[in-house]
């Protein structure tokens, strides 16, 4: 049942990453995988860790047709860094921890244009950076709701 609940959840995040949003908001969607896998690794780092955050990334790079690879690579860096000062984060106020969600997925943005960059030539644009400060707002509403459904059917 945990393993389950995790999943959904990741599921969940894939499918509002792929959700079509209007032309005007798209740029501001918030990292949903990076927030949810961020959660999951900061409450249950023995299940949810590099390993996970590379087969879903794996996944997103299929689901949104970008070079495979490069998604899996850029969240299991982040993840790894998360896993590694776990015990830290999770004893920061909510404030930080969205400050650090903020530079995380600055983190993940500047590793996928840069190997978006390498293999495709891609140029950057001045939009490219507002879903590392949307996530970081989103943290405030997704780490409460993450936190009660894992109170809820008690994951450990």
């Amino acid at each position: 049942m945990n393993l389950l609940v995790i999943g959904l959840s990741l599921l969940a995040a894939m499918v509002l990453a792929m959700l079509p949003m209007p032309l005007l908001v798209d740029p501001f969607r918030p990292d949903w995988l990076l927030l949810v896998l961020l959660y999951w690794t900061m409450a249950l780092p023995h299940r949810v860790s590099v390993g996970s955050a590379w087969l879903c990334g794996l996944v997103m790079d299929i689901l949104l047709g970008s070079t495979l690879g490069i998604h899996a690579m850029a969240l299991s860096l982040v993840i790894y860094l998360a896993a590694l000062n776990f015990q830290k984060i999770r004893n920061f106020s909510l404030w930080q921890q969205s400050a650090i969600v903020a530079m995380l997925a600055g983190i993940k943005l500047l590793l996928v244009f840069w190997a978006e960059h390498l293999i495709n030539g891609v140029v950057i644009t001045g939009q490219y950076f507002w879903p590392m400060l949307t996530s970081a707002a989103m943290w405030f509403w997704l780490f409460p709701l993450l936190r009660r459904l894992r109170r809820r059917f008690r994951i450990r």
